[in-house]
């Protein structure tokens, strides 16, 4: 017999709706002007992430959350601090005098609801109404069924399913940590890397002479060519493939072969084009570290592009030109040139008087190599650690199945549980 049939054979259960054994209510609506980008508490209302933050709260540290309006309604969260609960989320408090009635712990019970309403997460966000804004009812909140069992039998499941809950937190912390430290790693070696004084010694290593660096401007090897025209509603599943500025900061990396949005041949036609080795640049941003954010098109077929950016034209090794975009060097030119206050603009016109030092393209192609596995390193860094978070999320998953299932305690013989 299984440790979980042994935990849960002859167990008494006692069924009770959400709504008889917790107090279930939404948060208070916050204007956006009391919103902060920085405060003391998070503001939690309809999405997974904080909406912003407020230097006031509403809710207790170790609150269950459960978002009742928008795209993510359904989601449940369990947030360990004091917060501002938003008008498009409840909250699920236990009910102090039920928990006092079957001797509970409230801290484990409070965990128990937790797993409970986690197992329900996908019935919830299923059972999402309403044309508009899709959202959770509380009727539908409140008559979910929770298992009432022994307080040794709810400690001891708690205590395992915490278990998982807290190693894919850690994983994540981890992984943020490794990820934070190979970007710091990164960074410095692309800027010593792009620097007049390790290009100098490349040169001399390399190509066994001396070899004068090119001093000079982007607009003296390369050509910035404006976008126009290309709006989000002009997307099609397929046809000729294009790029938005707005996804160079949210969908697209360093480089890429292929676009992720199509049109028609007739809107195609009114766009600029950009060709393979080309450098598609975003102009425009709501802060100053985003503007000049681009990308490589490598692909082999011609692309359209928007307005809000530009593309780059160079016949120098395109790469090279791309990770010089990234340096300190580049931004502190930039930073000097942006305009704008609520959005932050560039003009390829300064760009163009831009500085840039540029070895032989033997040096440009061999930097660029050197660069490129930082990147791969990188892209390896986010790979590994994501699919152990994913496999102890299955695990918890499946463990919080058949622990919360007692109607089904057995487990089926031919079945074989995940390695621990």
């Amino acid at each position: 017999m299984s440790p979980i049939d042994e935990l849960l054979k002859n167990e008494k259960v006692e069924w009770k709706k959400l709504g008889d054994v917790a107090t279930i209510s939404k948060g208070k609506q916050l204007n956006k002007r009391d919103m902060i980008k920085e405060g003391i508490y998070p503001v939690i209302n309809g999405g997974v992430l904080p909406s912003g933050y407020n230097n006031a709260c509403n809710r207790d540290e170790n609150t269950i959350t459960v978002s009742q309006g928008g795209a993510s309604a359904g989601f449940v969260n369990f947030i360990e601090i004091k917060f501002w609960l938003g008008a498009h989320a409840f909250s699920v408090i236990p009910n102090k005098d039920m928990v006092s009635k079957y001797n509970y712990e409230y801290s484990t019970f409070n965990r128990f609801l937790y797993h409970v309403l986690k197992a329900n997460q996908i019935n919830l966000q299923d059972s999402k109404e309403g044309a508009g804004i899709p959202s959770v009812s509380k009727e539908k909140l409140s008559s979910i069924p929770v298992p009432l069992i022994s307080k040794k039998t709810q400690e001891k499941i708690v205590e395992t399913l915490d278990k998982f809950t807290n190693y894919v937190t850690e994983l994540q912390a981890e992984l943020q940590a490794e990820l934070q430290m190979r970007t710091y790693q990164y960074s410095y070696y692309r800027d010593f890397l792009l620097s007049e004084n390790c290009l100098n010694k490349l040169s001399a290593k390399l190509l066994k002479a001396k070899v004068e660096l090119r001093n000079t401007s982007l607009g003296e090897v390369g050509t910035f060519i404006r976008g126009n025209g290309l709006q989000k509603k002009d997307f099609l599943p397929k046809g000729k493939p294009v790029i938005h500025y707005g996804q160079i900061y949210t969908r697209y990396g360093f480089q890429t072969d292929k676009t992720i949005s199509y049109v028609d041949d007739s809107v195609f036609a009114k766009l600029k084009k950009a060709r393979q080795n080309d450098i598609l640049m975003a102009t425009t941003s709501e802060n100053i570290e985003d503007v000049g954010k681009s990308v490589v098109w490598l692909g082999k077929e011609e692309i359209g592009f928007s307005g809000d950016m530009y593309c780059y034209r160079t016949r120098e090794n395109a790469k090279y030109i791309a990770y010089y975009f990234q340096t300190k060097a580049f931004q502190k030119q930039k930073e000097r040139k942006v305009s704008g206050t609520k959005l932050i603009r560039i003009h390829g016109d300064d760009m163009e008087k831009f500085s840039i030092s540029l070895p032989a393209m033997e040096i440009q192609n061999r930097v660029v190599e050197i660069l490129d596995k930082f990147q791969d390193l990188l892209a390896d860094t986010q790979g590994l650690l994501p699919k152990e978070i994913e496999q102890r999320q299955k695990q918890y998953e499946y463990y919080r199945e058949k622990l919360l299932t007692f109607d089904e305690n057995v487990v089926e013989p031919n079945r074989t549980e995940p390695n621990q």
